[in-house]
């Protein structure tokens, strides 16, 4: 794993902490998203199709921190938009750092060269630069030329300077195992702590639908990735038990609390990938107060393609907890890359509707080739 034994023991002691309590449902990772406001206009993207109004808004330090407290997370993780846009985006990592959180600062890193001495190294920051790819792909990815290129330097610059850098990487449609697997090579080579893999989640408002991969493809190009790096040595940011979910060897439901956002509009329902289903005042609320029975990939067809890590990770890392032995195997032999995935859920909302079915054996099956 690309994450340090200091933040491994840190987040373990917090998991152990919760299950002592008898704690159901908490929060692994905040996604803290201070601002929609972004300098790219990504083709996957559905987070800045917003009014001007809205992207003009931002959460002040006060109620970052508000937040911070009340979520209790151990990290967090802060998204956008483009968070250097953020004029109290320094205090607001200080004051993160200060509460011993370990925080994620999620950059295209277009800005990075011109802000990073705003900012001091600490075990507690992880600059999170986002690469698509490869020049080529990535500049595709992102729509601009050049990006790729102004994102490395800043990565060297980052490193120079000692900070903890990550990459985090999404996937779209058109990749090939041997591309993603030069991508994570050279990714290691520029000397990054490790790399966030994961499909990319189909927004509603994307600006591009069809660039995104469906789940039984996904998992079939995880297996051939995997497949590669069992011969490398990729510092990946995942617990063994998501990556064998990606290969299709784990049947898990999200675990849409794990991962609790708070932007501008208040605490968002469900998750942070769903964003027309609502909006409360507090934490508690949105604990107390969200249906979460109706979502996930077999009951609701919003969530049906969704493997993203912001849903599944924490299922992984409470399936770890439980299952430790399990997770060392995962671990030792890394995700299974041969043999019979786990089999595909079913639609709930599919029976009776949309197919005309009255039971589950009337649901016609498509054939995967």
């Amino acid at each position: 794993m690309g994450v340090p034994l200091r933040q491994q023991i840190a987040v373990g002691s917090y998991l152990i902490k919760q299950k002592l309590k008898g704690v159901k449902k908490y929060p692994l990772v905040l996604m803290l998203e201070p601002l929609f406001r972004c300098n790219l206009a990504c083709a996957g993207c559905g987070k800045i199709a917003h009014s001007e109004e809205n992207l003009d808004r931002r959460l002040s330090y006060e109620e970052c921190m508000q937040a911070v407290d009340e979520c209790g997370a151990p990290m967090v993780s802060i998204p956008g938009g483009e968070p250097l846009i953020h004029k109290e985006m320094p205090q607001i990592v200080a004051g993160i750092v200060a509460r011993k959180k370990y925080v994620y600062l999620c950059t295209n890193a277009l800005l990075l060269k011109k802000k990073i001495n705003d900012y001091t190294p600490s075990p507690y920051l992880t600059i999170s630069v986002h690469l698509d790819g490869l020049k080529e792909r990535h500049d595709a990815s992102v729509c601009q030329d050049g990006v790729f290129d102004r994102a490395v330097e800043a990565i060297k610059l980052a490193l120079n300077k000692g900070f903890r850098v990550t990459v985090n990487c999404t996937l779209f449609q058109g990749e090939t195992p041997d591309d993603v697997a030069e991508f994570l090579d050279y990714a290691m080579e520029l000397g990054v702590e490790g790399a966030t893999v994961a499909p990319g989640f189909s927004y509603e408002h994307a600006p591009q639908q069809d660039v995104f991969i469906k789940s039984q493809d996904t998992k079939n190009l995880f297996r051939g990735i995997f497949k590669i790096g069992k011969k490398r040595k990729w510092r990946l940011n995942h617990s063994a038990l998501y990556l064998d979910f990606l290969a299709g060897n784990q049947d898990y439901k999200c675990t849409p609390w794990g991962n609790p956002t708070r932007n501008i509009f208040g605490w968002q329902k469900p998750c942070y990938l769903l964003s027309d289903e609502g909006y409360v005042n507090s934490f508690q609320e949105l604990l107390d107060d969200t249906p979460w029975e109706k979502y996930g990939t077999a009951n609701n067809p919003k969530c049906a393609q969704c493997m993203a890590h912001c849903g599944y990770e924490a299922t992984a890392v409470e399936d770890t907890l439980q299952h430790p032995w399990k997770a060392l195997v995962a671990s030792i032999r890394g995700p299974r890359t041969t043999g019979k995935m786990v089999a595909e859920p079913i639609p709930r909302w599919a029976v009776g509707k949309k197919s005309g079915a009255k039971k589950l054996s009337d649901i016609p099956v498509t054939e995967i080739k």
